[in-house]
């Protein structure tokens, strides 16, 4: 079987097998919550009693045998809010089953699906950054806040989770919660099942067309040069970048006016140590390489499980584009010396976060 191939990011070719699909008017669902809205009837003293006194009375108001009824009926206090907070989980999610089943909600052209890779997709990875890899992120004010941005990262772990957790981390940590559009390469869009969910979370094809769209729309697109170089070389390589290509991501950003961010990754060369590749079984299967990691083939399923390392995400400060002519994309030399210092800049970051770390695991 054929070596998979890559389509490179600076191919102007057009996309295939990426029709456009139209919108979908998703319609707003109500969220539960069917408790009271918190307003009570007037209370009548008792023969030979008077009114409980009023919260603004005091703190003694607080104190008043009518409080503990009044908040259970109104959902202010602790035990209704726990009791609120489930009805309205139960009723968001029996919404979100309503709109999926009948197909009330919207995709854009490229095919992602804003409404499950919040629910959904991102809940899944959330815990995977949070509790198992501890991702640190730092320099997050470097990502514009509007309008589009080019984010270049370098690629490593032997299978591509740090995208997932690139994803996760900028909209996770950005004060404007912007979501991440990740360029992959073909064979993602071959692989079954992972096409269709790599669509649905946003992600597209590692061309010129697409990514010049995206950043026109205003969107955030990340992008990793090296390919299957980085994410698939030896483990006695690590943080040592590999080619970058002939700088079409420049040439993107130039095209777009956007600026470049650029983005170190410390803690996923790690998660699986290649120390093999067997080439023959990779050929065989249409892949790029077939790791053999100390844990991997050699105990089966439980070998594909990452080792828990501690990660470290920094982006860079952001190289401006606008400021030069629409001419200056075709300007081989210029497009040279911007992917230089885009590499430089991610080369540098990455010793510098690996002289602080104070260990792999924590």
């Amino acid at each position: 079987m054929a070596d998979a191939k890559v389509i490179p990011f600076d191919d102007d070719r057009s996309r295939s097998g990426s029709a456009s699909r139209p919108a979908r008017r998703r319609t707003g669902a109500g969220s539960g919550g069917g408790r009271g809205n918190g307003s009570t009837a007037p209370v009548s003293a008792l023969p030979g009693g008077r009114l409980p006194e009023s919260p603004s009375d005091g703190a003694e108001g607080a104190q008043d045998p009518q409080r503990p009824q009044e908040e259970a009926v109104g959902g202010v206090g602790a035990p209704a809010d726990a009791g609120g907070g489930w009805d309205r989980r139960i009723a968001g999610g029996l919404a979100f089953l309503r709109r999926r089943v009948t197909g009330d909600y919207e995709v854009d052209e490229f095919g992602y699906d804003k409404e499950l890779t919040d629910q959904v997709l991102m809940s899944a990875l959330r815990p995977l950054a949070d509790k198992y890899f501890r991702v640190e992120v730092k320099g997050i004010e470097n990502i514009p806040s509007d309008g589009g941005a080019l984010i270049v990262a370098n690629h490593s772990g032997t299978l591509p989770l740090d995208g997932l957790m690139l994803q996760v981390a900028v909209h996770d940590n950005h004060p404007a919660e912007r979501h991440l559009r990740l360029l992959a390469a073909d064979l993602v869009f071959h692989l079954p099942v992972v096409n269709e969910l790599a669509r649905k979370a946003g992600h597209t094809l590692a061309c010129a067309e697409d990514a010049q769209r995206l950043l026109e729309l205003g969107e955030i697109v990340g992008v990793m040069p090296e390919g299957f170089k980085g994410i698939g070389k030896p483990f006695g390589d690590r943080y040592k970048l590999q080619r970058f290509g002939r700088g079409g991501f420049v040439s993107t950003a130039l095209r777009a006016g956007a600026p470049i961010v650029p983005c170190s990754i410390v803690g996923a060369e790690e998660i699986y140590p290649m120390i093999g590749n067997a080439k023959t079984l990779a050929r065989l299967l249409g892949f790029p390489y077939f790791p053999i990691t100390p844990t991997f083939p050699w105990l089966g399923p439980l070998g594909a499980v990452p080792l828990p390392t501690k990660w470290t995400i920094q982006f860079g400060e952001p190289i401006p584009t606008d400021g030069y002519p629409p001419e200056a994309a075709e300007d081989p030399m210029l497009m040279f010396n911007l992917t230089d210092q885009v590499r430089e800049q991610i080369q540098h970051t990455l010793y510098k976060l690996l002289v602080q770390r104070r260990s792999v695991f924590f």
